[in-house]
């Protein structure tokens, strides 16, 4: 997997880009006809080693399905990580905003990991 060219597309975009999991798989496993649950998995760290984080931060297995690519030192990024914290929390019933999901059902579910 190499995806130096698209850590370098988030860097110009200043820190997020848009892409398509087609473009991703193509970076990722070309040979594959197909994505698997195990390669979304393993681009997810590759991107990981890379500084990057993607929304949803469970990558689909469509090829149709667009992500965000972010830069994780980003203002964007740390806010997607403290935001995943929370999520995190709130799966063990320890969340310091109990009703935060109830106002944004739609965060939950793009945040969650595994």
């Amino acid at each position: 997997m190499n995806f130096t060219v698209i850590a370098h597309a988030v860097e110009v975009d200043h820190g997020i880009k848009r892409l398509s999991m087609r473009f991703i798989k193509k970076y990722a496993a070309p040979e594959r006809s197909r994505l698997s649950t195990e390669l979304c998995e393993q681009i997810t760290e590759a991107f990981d080693d890379l500084g990057l984080i993607t929304l949803p931060r469970r990558l689909p297995t469509s090829e149709n399905e667009f992500v965000f690519v972010i830069a994780k030192a980003s203002p964007l990024g740390q806010v997607i990580d403290v935001a995943t914290s929370l999520v995190l929390l709130d799966r063990l019933g320890q969340n310091p905003l109990p009703r935060l999901f109830e106002n944004y059902p739609e965060a939950r579910a793009q945040l969650t990991v595994n």
